[in-house]
């Protein structure tokens, strides 16, 4: 065993005791959060088969303090946005609430477990944010002569969108089912949409607090296709009857002005760590790095807005499957059509951004919001290359963050035999905690194996082996993801009765926009309940076209996602996903 493994291997239990005796620390469902940032040496990761096993890097804190009775206020047991017309643009107002299901695939639940357990943690999680620079060049918007989804009328206001989903998890006073205090929220990947550095900016300072201006290129005006004149895309500013105004959609006079103005950010209240996602890693979530005139076209003053349909067709097959993985014929088809390009002011700032790049701006203390600092990640991270971790979150429990996205490209996922060889490790030396493992794929989206540039030699694992992986552990509670944007929950069994749940959760850019409040509790009868609550950001459901405030921007960014042409209505999952409680038998 290695010097470095024999340190950071320990590590949690290292915390887990010193904050116990500094503290005086009691259960989470108590009343008391709490987690302690270690040094650099502790939360060391290394990408070789002896590397550390990971250790917390979570921020000393209590938890604010809560009623412990359930608080379903702003939670979709209360409400959830519903159309309240029926034909045409349909505008949203409140509807009834989604029921919680109890699942018993994995174990049965016992008749009076309400009133003997206890709460091992509470978080919530955040997925597939997919903050936009929608002037960016490399955008693929022109894609909608195809495919009339691959461009949305609402792209411009996921900032707007992203800050009151903010709102929403600040405004929680406890768990919906326990009452209990939240203890952490968690970003399972794709953060960002254009793995552009104006994206990146955005993101930290939603999460961490400030001011942010949600515009690149030419400060004094828009530059984009909603305001290219072209019928294909919504105008919201202009008269023009474009595709999307026939199907119902507003004019809606100072739409864009408003849309790129500055707003505010209150960051969240508890801390917050990071997972990366395919968008986050990959120039438009698909491409490997590397291409220096793609590079370039993504800084400079040229973006094409409209292609045929046929020429659309063949890109969007590339890119669904995986012909093109280092963009070289998506470079072609540009340079091809320059002359058809239209003039925008460059921006340094939309730069791509590298994996360093994604650690250091984690790592910058003008993110730190209440922390952790690095949310979750750390210079040794920096210094083996990795972006995985492992974390305390309550005295029994921990959390791994994986990533799971392929350098090599194409936007479904793999890890590599130094990352499974980690996590088995992470999982053995902690095998008295439960677990609660994250990424952005879900297994069924590992599907990618293909080699990692920068480790040609190393084998890339698929969700299945995973999945294996996980069901060898008695300890594993749940797997957390996002990627697919749909709610789903699947339950995974061994042959030897271990099991764990696979909790997938809808993005926010697409409707219905969610995140999931997920409760752990000891039912204290030889079982462990899992409850999964789904919440909408805090804007209202009504929508006011005259209101382009921060939070009317916010509203409408709703109900624009609803009535965007195309869209699939199956994202919110059947009522077995949304609220539930998963029971388990306990390891």
């Amino acid at each position: 065993m290695s010097r470095t493994r024999s340190v950071a291997s320990s590590a949690l239990g290292i915390n887990r005791r010193t904050v116990l005796a500094a503290t005086a620390a009691v259960s989470v469902s108590a009343g008391v959060g709490y987690a302690l940032r270690p040094t650099d040496s502790r939360a060391a990761t290394s990408a070789t088969d002896t590397g550390a096993a990971g250790a917390p890097v979570a921020q000393s804190r209590k938890a604010p303090a809560a009623p412990l009775a359930p608080y379903t206020r702003g939670t979709t047991l209360a409400s959830v946005a519903a159309p309240r017309t029926s034909s045409g643009y349909r505008r949203l107002g409140d509807g009834p609430g989604w029921t919680r299901r109890v699942r018993s695939e994995l174990a049965t639940p016992k008749t009076g477990r309400a009133g003997r357990r206890t709460t091992l943690a509470a978080f919530v999680q955040l997925t597939d944010l997919h903050l936009i620079d929608a002037q960016h060049p490399m955008r693929l918007e022109y894609l909608r002569s195809t495919d009339i989804h691959a461009w949305r009328p609402h792209e411009a206001l996921t900032v707007h969108g992203a800050v009151s989903l903010v709102e929403r998890v600040n405004a929680l006073r406890g768990a919906p089912v326990t009452g209990a205090p939240l203890h952490f929220a968690m970003t399972t990947g794709d953060n960002t949409d254009n793995n552009a550095r104006t994206e990146l900016e955005w993101f930290l300072t939603v999460m961490s607090g400030g001011r942010i201006t949600p515009d690149s290129g030419d400060p004094r005006h828009y530059e984009g296709v909603q305001n290219s004149g072209l019928k294909q895309y919504w105008q919201p500013d202009a008269t023009v009857r474009d595709a999307d105004k026939q199907l119902g959609f507003p004019h809606l006079e100072g739409f864009l002005a408003a849309a790129v103005r500055e707003l505010n950010s209150p960051g969240l209240n508890l801390p917050w760590y990071s997972t990366v996602g395919n968008h986050d890693s990959l120039p438009l979530g698909c491409y490997g790095h590397g291409d220096s005139w793609l590079a370039e076209h993504a800084i400079g003053g040229k973006k094409l807005m409209s292609l045929s349909a046929s020429e659309a067709k063949k890109l969007q097959d590339a890119i669904k499957n995986g012909k093109d993985p280092k963009g070289t014929a998506f470079r072609d088809l540009l340079k091809a059509h320059t002359r058809d390009m239209r003039s925008v002011t460059p921006d340094e700032k939309r730069a791509p951004y590298t994996a360093a790049d994604y650690l250091k701006a984690h790592l910058d203390p003008a993110y730190r919001g209440v922390g952790p600092v690095g949310h979750g990640y750390s210079s040794a991270n920096l210094d083996a290359g990795t972006q995985y971790y492992s974390f305390r979150i309550a005295d029994d429990v921990i959390g791994i963050s994986l990533d799971t996205t392929d350098p090599g490209g194409h936007y479904n996922g793999s890890i590599g035999t130094a990352q499974l060889r980690w996590l088995d490790r992470t999982l053995r030396d902690n095998k008295d905690s439960y677990a609660v493992v994250f990424s952005h794929h879900t297994s069924e989206s590992m599907t990618n194996t293909r080699p990692d540039p920068a480790r040609p030699g190393e084998r890339r694992h698929n969700g299945q082996e995973v999945v294996a992986l996980l069901g060898s552990h008695a300890n594993v509670l749940a797997w957390v993801n996002g990627h697919i944007h749909r709610n789903d929950i699947t339950p995974h069994s061994a042959p030897d009765g271990r099991s764990f749940w696979e909790i997938s959760t809808a993005s926010h850019v697409d409707y219905p926009q969610l995140a999931r409040v997920i409760e752990l509790v000891d039912n204290k009868d030889g079982t462990i309940s899992l409850f999964t609550t789904c919440i909408e950001s805090s804007a209202p459901h009504r929508t006011d076209f005259t209101d382009l405030s921060q939070t009317g921007l916010a509203a409408l960014y709703r109900e624009l996602s609803y009535n965007a042409p195309g869209a699939r209505t199956d994202l919110a999952g059947e009522s077995k996903d949304r609220n539930t409680e998963l029971v388990l038998k306990k390891g």
